[in-house]
């Protein structure tokens, strides 16, 4: 008997690029799907904090620039 094969692990990048288009809800449901078995959860959350730092620091940037 063979064994299963496993479901090549995601690079960070790729997890990222899935944070990201979590954040504007535009994902596809077969994107989802492959997802859920590919990425690394560590590499979710670390690009969760990226993307919500880089989400705040455009929104500050942005308040700065209206005010000033």
């Amino acid at each position: 008997m063979g064994k299963p094969e496993q479901p090549q692990k995601a690079s960070f990048l790729y997890s990222l690029r899935a944070v990201v288009w979590s954040f504007t809800g535009l994902r596809r449901k077969s994107d989802f799907d492959t997802d859920s078995a590919k990425l690394n959860p560590v590499h979710v959350v670390i690009a969760g904090f990226l993307a919500v730092a880089c989400l705040v620091g455009i929104l500050i940037s942005i308040v700065k620039f209206v005010v000033l």
